[in-house]
């Protein structure tokens, strides 16, 4: 008969704060696993050693590497896996013999704990089951004695190892966050918390819990002083937020016009509104003009994964929605325009392609004292054709297939028109979850009207990893592959493919 495992969380460090429940299983183990540093003792054996019982085998899981370097020729990925997998032998050993084996786990065993390893490669061979741990992040918020979110706020927690620019953004788009992995991450962290506008209030927290616990604001924190068991809180709620910058006060201490005293006066020239476009993925296609613009404003609004798109750094606010609430973004822009503020509105490809720009001409009836400038980018048609070659050299319609803002009895006619005035057709927003038929129904509509062997080309994710082109036919066309990912371009009777692949629409009609 097999034995049963157990990950067992001891809590962050203070032996009384685990349960009830890890403490009877550790005592009664016939096994008790535990990790290791290089050249260190195991915290977690530490924690837990008063119920060891003396009956116990132990078995040391003593990583091969932390943070240096290894001759391992998979590198350090490879030192690891290679390292977890002799872990499993070795305990799978016991658990086979029909011994319980309990694997101590400092904090919550699956919270960025090594016992998941151990669990992915042992669970589906033998019973199983994780005791939850008091994770070090509750223990730090309990040092601080400070809320750390409250009714609707977001907690986000993150890993201090993310690129800086990634979690500057991640940081500005959250209420509380927790950050762990510090150690040598630590100047990048300060850094991403300067650029996300959240350094002033974001506290650092080391071995809670623990004897030698210590906790500080985190621009006191000696860089080099930093241990890998410490993490940073950035509280939800600790200041009011200010509707014109991520928790700004409103009164200043040193005698500095608050930030109230400071809309009043901008409000009376408003800043022009400026709506870009930033091209269909990748940096390159951002242009100059919208690098400068994006670089200078107080605000980004826009679509998540748009506004997503624009780096996080100090001053800057970002405001992002869903994608079916273009006029009230564009209302929000215009209200943060008027009282003065350096706002952006922010469109994938060009933002007067199907992008913000009109909806915010819409909304503009409202605010006829804020001027609006658009700045054009690179659109996805244009990105699509010249990954194909030259299909739309010659005169083309663009038509987008979303039914959300108009009937498809207008599309149906627009189409019917556009193919018997034999003009190259680009087609944005193809088909969706809910419109799962649209591209059928245009294929059926196109062959009344043109020969089954009229050029199609589908680009899907053109400028990004993903990306992927296919040139087929009007009557070859799988219309079920087709998602709101992809652009259409359905050529012209000239439209022709080259002996290489590529297509191409001559600008003369004979």
């Amino acid at each position: 008969m097999s034995g049963r495992l157990y990950g067992v969380g001891l809590g962050p460090g203070d032996p009384e704060l685990i349960t009830r429940k890890a403490a009877r299983l550790i005592e009664s183990a016939d096994v008790i696993a535990f990790h290791a540093g290089v050249g260190k003792t195991s915290n977690a054996r530490t924690i837990a050693a008063e119920l060891i019982p003396a009956t116990a085998i132990e078995e040391e899981l003593r990583y091969p590497v932390t943070t240096g370097t290894t001759a391992h020729p998979g590198g350090y990925a490879g030192a690891m896996a290679e390292f977890y997998e002799s872990c499993s032998a070795r305990l799978g050993a016991h658990l086979e013999a029909g011994r319980t084996v309990v694997v101590l786990a400092e904090g919550d065993p699956l919270f960025y704990g090594s016992f998941m390893y151990l669990h992915d490669r042992l669970a589906d061979r033998f019973e199983t089951e994780v005791v939850p741990g008091v994770p070090a992040f509750a223990a730090a918020t309990a040092v601080l004695a400070s809320p750390l979110v409250r009714q609707t706020d977001v907690l986000t927690v993150l890993p201090g190892t993310l690129p800086v620019p990634e979690l500057a953004r991640r940081l500005a788009d959250t209420d509380g966050a927790i950050i762990m992995k510090l150690g040598r991450t630590f100047p990048g962290v300060v850094e991403a918390l300067r650029q996300a506008g959240r350094l002033e209030h974001a506290k650092y927290v080391e071995r809670a819990s623990m004897p030698a616990e210590r906790w500080m604001p985190v621009v006191d924190v000696d860089p080099t002083s930093v241990p890998y068991f410490s993490l940073i809180v950035v509280p939800g709620d600790s200041v009011a937020d200010d509707p014109t910058g991520r928790r700004s006060p409103l009164v200043e201490s040193d005698g500095q016009p608050s930030v109230v005293e400071v809309r009043a006066q901008r409000a009376s020239k408003p800043h022009p509104l400026k709506v870009i476009g930033l091209g269909p993925g990748p940096d390159t296609w951002l242009t100059p003009e919208a690098q400068e613009t994006l670089a200078d404003v107080d605000h980004v609004v826009g679509y998540a994964p748009y506004v997503a798109r624009v780096p996080q750094r100090e001053g800057l606010t970002r405001h992002a929605s869903g994608n079916t609430v273009e006029v009230d973004r564009a209302r929000l822009a215009l209200d943060l325009a008027r009282s003065g503020e350096k706002v952006a509105v922010v469109s994938g490809g060009d933002a007067g392609v199907f992008g913000m720009a009109s909806a915010v001409f819409e909304a503009a009836a409202d605010y006829p004292d804020v001027p609006i400038e658009v700045l054009p980018g690179v659109s996805a048609v244009q990105a699509v054709a010249a990954k194909a070659g030259a299909p739309i050299g010659a005169d083309f319609a663009v038509v987008s297939l979303s039914d959300r803002l108009k009937p498809w009895p207008v599309i149906e006619k627009r189409l019917h028109a556009i193919a018997d005035a034999d003009l190259v057709l680009a087609v944005y927003n193809p088909a969706s979850r809910s419109r799962t038929t649209q591209v059928a129904d245009l294929q059926k509509l196109f062959l009344e009207h043109r020969s089954p062997d009229t050029v199609v080309v589908v680009g899907r994710d053109v400028g990004r990893a993903e990306e992927s082109l296919t040139v087929t036919t009007l009557a070859e066309l799988e219309a079920d592959t087709v998602d709101m990912k992809c652009l259409l371009i359905v050529g012209a009777s000239s439209t022709t493919v080259t002996a290489t692949g590529q297509v191409w629409t001559p600008r003369f009609v004979e």
